[in-house]
């Protein structure tokens, strides 16, 4: 395939570059159900992780156990008035504990900074608003991270992921001058699909993601075993769903677009 060099890369963020584990939005989301009478687990909620947040609720509303658990606790099936009901309680949640949830994860400075060094920008997608990201942004950027842009749905008429239009305007902001000069990073199954929307190579990153669901406290606990058992259901679950590489974390990234950039260059010629 006839490629360029890699110009730029997409990062998501919850996940990814910060919030290890990705817990603020899965304490929002649990804390909006329950006022509503229903405690999802913590595997339903974070099955959609990534999506829209309006598309998160409405797909945890959607499935069997939480749908039965509606109708028995309301005594009618949900509507559409519920999901934006439930959202915006979420919404409300999660404004009000994001900032807390801002540090960056191990590497991404120091692989943000070598990525800059080589002339690659660095753009970003995420599931969140406009308003939440107006104060996850600066809390990043005092903590020294802080991407060249950085886009939410809100930006493309809420179409969130897996649809790929966030990334089209990072792309058209950084001017890139291909899709294929761009690679996507993240930590959900919504970010790989986005990616390959995009059509562009789409990375997974284990750990410290929504997928693994562990804080970084409890995944260094871990006998070595254990974490190559967990970091191996994710990568099953991420190759499942079409990513192209699966990185154990961001330090692994520069060597990965190195590779691919040498390979690119071999099949241009």
């Amino acid at each position: 395939m006839n490629r360029r060099k890699t110009e730029a890369v997409i990062l998501d963020w919850a996940g990814t570059t910060v919030d290890y584990g990705c817990f603020a939005p899965v304490q929002a989301f649990i804390t909006a159900f329950e006022e509503y009478g229903i405690t999802p687990t913590l595997a339903e909620v974070r099955e959609p992780m990534g999506m829209l947040k309006r598309d998160h609720v409405r797909t945890m509303m959607n499935m069997e156990r939480i749908r039965g658990e509606w109708k028995r606790v309301h005594g009618r099936d949900f509507t559409e008035a519920d999901v934006e009901q439930v959202y915006q309680t979420s919404e409300k949640s999660i404004l009000r504990i994001v900032h807390r949830f801002a540090d960056p994860k191990p590497h991404v400075l120091e692989v943000v900074r070598k990525l800059r060094e080589e002339g690659i920008r660095i753009g970003s997608t995420t599931g969140y608003t406009d308003e939440m990201m107006r104060i996850v942004v600066p809390a990043a950027a005092e903590k020294g991270y802080s991407p060249d842009c950085w886009f939410s749905p809100n930006s493309v008429g809420n179409f969130g992921r897996s649809y790929p239009y966030m990334i089209f305007e990072n792309l058209k902001k950084l001017e890139v001058t291909s899709v294929a000069a761009a690679v996507k990073v993240g930590d959900t199954v919504s970010d790989i699909k986005e990616g390959l929307a995009a059509g562009m190579p789409s990375l997974g990153i284990l750990e410290g993601s929504s997928a693994m669901g562990l804080t970084e406290e409890e995944y260094e606990a871990l006998p070595a075993e254990e974490k190559e058992r967990l970091c191996g259901q994710v990568r099953e679950k991420f190759l499942a769903a079409g990513a192209t590489a699966v990185l154990r974390n961001l330090s692994e990234l520069p060597a990965f677009l190195e590779e691919l950039d040498y390979y690119s260059a071999r099949s241009a010629q």
